[in-house]
């Protein structure tokens, strides 16, 4: 059976409703064969992330970077799953054991996401893992719509791994 990782910083209303949303989306119905795993972003560890066959992160932006909840994660399995950075420190060619597996990603915030965003994707980049749904991008209240496109967000990666 594949497995999706989820791995989140939600200490919000807003970033809890696209959790929930996202996580809805990997147990539709019609997605078969795929064993979901949610971690908090400060207790996913290497295992999980070696364990997994695809990845949902989400986090909010602040200060125009990701959570340090979520950069903990990647600071405490970076090295571990086989990340690789180039001598001027951007993403390198990642011969890691994750190399290749999709992931999609949600960022909530109140002003710009520019800053978290590029930063996760710099990260999962050197780390070789393959952007699978467009970032979902959320400024200010969530509403129908956007819980809506997390679903299809956590759906659509769950699908891609689903038998």
């Amino acid at each position: 059976m594949a497995r999706l990782l989820v791995v989140h910083h939600s200490p919000t209303r807003s970033t809890q409703a696209l959790l929930e949303a996202a996580i809805s989306g990997t147990q539709d119905d019609a997605i078969e064969g795929v064993e979901v795993v949610v971690r908090p972003a400060l207790e996913a560890t290497a295992d999980d992330v070696v364990a997994a066959d695809g990845y949902v992160l989400g986090s909010p932006v602040n200060f125009g970077y990701m959570s340090g909840a979520l950069k903990h994660f990647f600071d405490t399995t970076f090295l571990a799953v086989g990340g690789a950075l180039d001598p001027t420190g951007s993403a390198g060619d990642s011969e890691g054991v994750t190399k290749g597996r999709p992931y999609g990603l949600w960022m909530h915030g109140r002003y710009d996401l520019t800053g978290g965003v590029r930063a996760v994707q710099s990260i999962v980049g050197a780390l070789g893992w393959k952007q699978a749904y467009d970032v979902l991008a959320v400024l200010g209240e969530v509403g129908d719509e956007e819980r809506s496109n997390a679903y299809e967000l956590g759906a659509t990666i769950a699908a891609l791994l689903s038998n």
